[in-house]
């Protein structure tokens, strides 16, 4: 079932999401080599609950061998596509890093993930990030009434394809409220004027999540952590967005990020 948001629900998304992107940017100031990926959760987990958040993902699903995900940020580094655990991991110059986010405030998630480059990254996994993120934005543009979810899909594949990289299509977004992941699937490719109906209220996290080479991926033995099967770089850039009828509002935001990277290695521009 698709639950359609009041605009004073919209509005606790929207204040659970000013805590997430100042979380994220938070994080962002310690991206650097040298730095593990177990203290950038800290850091996070650490920030959400001083500003009275619960971090969505410590603690999420899990069933059978497979245990509850143990941190506070989904960290992916190079070839790992989301998913990735925080551990003992230390950041090189070279790596990218995806930092996906969510949190839970008056009863309400947010979800969002930026991917940095750390260091001096080699061009090519640079305009990966850059056109990944691009293609997040021109996702979004079709997040309005009238629209369906297969015109998203279409409007990330079309243009990632067009420069030659690959989109996932076993992990897609997802609605966004009281639940972490709710109705409906938001998939990354697809054709026009297919899928679920947009509709006023519905709230969605877009994510693009875009390979250098193959779509294949591969699921590692831990039950969470997804890679490139080819070992390739693998890009990920997500907002929760509110569908209105003239326009898609999105409800977090980058500008906390983007404040702390500015005119620095981390900065990703689209």
């Amino acid at each position: 079932m698709i639950y359609l948001k009041s605009d004073e629900e919209i509005d606790l998304i929207k204040a659970s999401a000013q805590v997430l992107g100042k979380a994220h940017a938070e994080v962002a100031k310690w991206i650097k080599p040298g730095v593990s990926t177990i203290q950038l959760d800290r850091i996070a987990e650490s920030f959400i609950r001083d500003n009275n958040g619960i971090p969505s993902f410590k603690g999420f699903g899990g069933s059978g061998r497979i245990p509850s995900f143990p941190g506070s940020l989904c960290i992916s580094v190079n070839e790992v596509v989301v998913h990735g655990i925080p551990g003992a991991y230390v950041l090189r110059d070279g790596d990218i890093i995806s930092i996906d986010c969510g949190v839970k405030l008056n009863g309400y998630h947010s979800d969002s993930a930026y991917t940095y480059p750390v260091g001096e990254v080699a061009r090519e996994v640079m305009d990966l990030l850059v056109a990944t993120k691009k293609s997040l934005y021109l996702g979004i543009e079709k997040a309005r009434e009238g629209f369906r979810t297969g015109d998203i899909g279409h409007a990330v594949q079309s243009y990632v394809e067009r420069q030659g990289y690959s989109v996932v299509r076993e992990l897609v977004g997802h609605g966004v409220g009281k639940g972490l992941h709710e109705a409906p699937e938001v998939p990354n490719y697809g054709n026009k004027g297919r899928g679920v109906a947009l509709r006023d209220g519905m709230v969605i996290a877009i994510e693009p999540m875009i390979n250098l080479g193959r779509r294949s991926i591969v699921q590692e033995s831990d039950g969470w952590t997804i890679r490139t099967a080819d070992r390739k770089a693998s890009a990920h850039f997500e907002h929760t967005v509110a569908v209105r009828k003239h326009h898609a509002e999105i409800l977090t935001t980058f500008d906390y990020i983007e404040a702390v990277t500015a005119n620095s290695s981390l900065m990703v521009s689209a």
